[in-house]
């Protein structure tokens, strides 16, 4: 349908081919569709991928996350400009303040009938459940969600600057690991242990596991995540690898 409507308005066009894991079909189908649309971007030298999400996509998102218990990045939902996952290629989403229903009359006032998914109606996906109780909840206003996600943003964007600091001036390299002397709120020391536990250790931690271990170090108490152990000294705190154990 869109190669003939592409070619209807004389633009270009190109159809990926793509093969989903088995697994959250949904969360597969994204990772094979942006890797897909990643290697047309570095065939055909494309600068940007732009993408339709809008409003009501947006206060979905947020919903999901805080039924999940999210942190504030999670909560920030998507944003208008980012990176192609698992890229460096720019990502926009020009269509963030558009409503789902301003968008549909666009393209029908253009005279084009929209395929229409049903996986968008299938009730075994979270997010069609909560595009449901959303439609169902006339007291909800998507855009005013969509917005605050947007604020949202805003203050994610504020403790990553604040924990660019944070690390600047209180994170020392030490002879066997890193030593970090915090006088930033939680919110901040958090992101600065985990940029810790992921530089020293290689892979990024969950925010659960880095919640522990701030509480067991503002405690006094020792901790360990991955390879890592941490303990609160008087010069700081400080991360090392956790000794080998011998056979």
């Amino acid at each position: 349908m869109v190669e003939r409507l592409c070619a209807r308005l004389g633009a270009p066009h190109s159809t990926l081919t793509v093969a989903v894991e088995p697994g959250n079909i949904q969360a597969e189908a994204r990772t094979a569709r942006y890797a897909a649309l990643a290697a047309w971007m570095a065939r055909d030298g494309l600068a940007a991928l732009a993408t339709a999400h809008h409003a009501d996509d947006q206060a979905e998102t947020l919903l999901m996350r805080l039924n999940r218990g999210s942190g504030v990045a999670g909560l920030a939902g998507v944003r208008a400009r980012g990176l192609v996952p698992g890229t460096r290629l720019p990502l926009l989403r020009p269509l963030l303040t558009w409503r789902r229903a301003e968008l549909a009359a666009v393209v029908a006032g253009a005279g084009i009938t929209a395929a229409s998914d049903p996986s968008n109606r299938d009730d075994r996906f979270d997010r069609v459940r909560i595009r449901q109780a959303l439609a169902a909840a006339d007291w909800l206003d998507p855009a005013a969600l969509a917005a605050s996600a947007a604020h949202l943003a805003d203050a994610h964007a504020a403790l990553e600057w604040a924990s660019e600091r944070e690390w600047a001036e209180c994170v020392e390299r030490a002879p066997l690991g890193l030593t970090y002397r915090p006088r930033a709120p939680r919110a901040v020391a958090l992101r600065v242990l985990a940029r810790i536990i992921t530089e020293l250790d290689g892979a990024e931690p969950r925010g659960s596991a880095v919640a522990r271990v701030f509480d067991a170090l503002v405690a006094r108490q020792p901790a360990s995540i991955g390879g890592l152990v941490a303990r609160a000294m008087p010069e700081g705190w400080s991360f090392t690898q956790a000794p080998v154990r011998r056979a």
